[in-house]
């Protein structure tokens, strides 16, 4: 059994609100959202972090940018906006390392972020 926790919420050992998965990823919302709308975009395969990524990875990242705007379509952000955000180790606030996308809207989102 794998420790990494984003992998287990995949294999569906850990239990979470699933708002859409297939064979290559898994969005579920966040257990400590920070919008109203604040999901995790995760690839199944374990990748550390963006630095990880390799060209065999494209197909994927690809794959998982059509996911997002369709989870923002189904979730009702799409026309109001929402912010993507990935964070690429530890002073950028990675905790899990586990490459993911923070998708958040539902309200007015400030700039610069934190």
């Amino acid at each position: 059994m794998s420790v990494c926790i984003f992998c287990r919420i995949a294999a569906g050992e850990i239990e979470s609100k699933v708002a859409y998965q297939d064979e290559s990823v898994v969005v579920f919302h966040d257990a400590n959202p920070v919008t109203p709308v604040h999901v995790l975009i995760v690839p199944r395969e374990h990748i550390e972090n963006i630095m990880a990524l390799q060209e065999e990875h494209s197909k994927l990242m690809g794959h998982m940018l059509l996911i997002t705007a369709k989870v923002a379509r189904e979730l009702g952000v799409a026309e109001t906006g929402f912010r993507l955000v990935t964070n690429t180790n530890r002073d950028a606030g990675q905790f899990v390392p586990h490459l993911h996308w923070h998708l958040l809207g539902g309200r007015a989102l400030g700039w610069p972020p934190g």
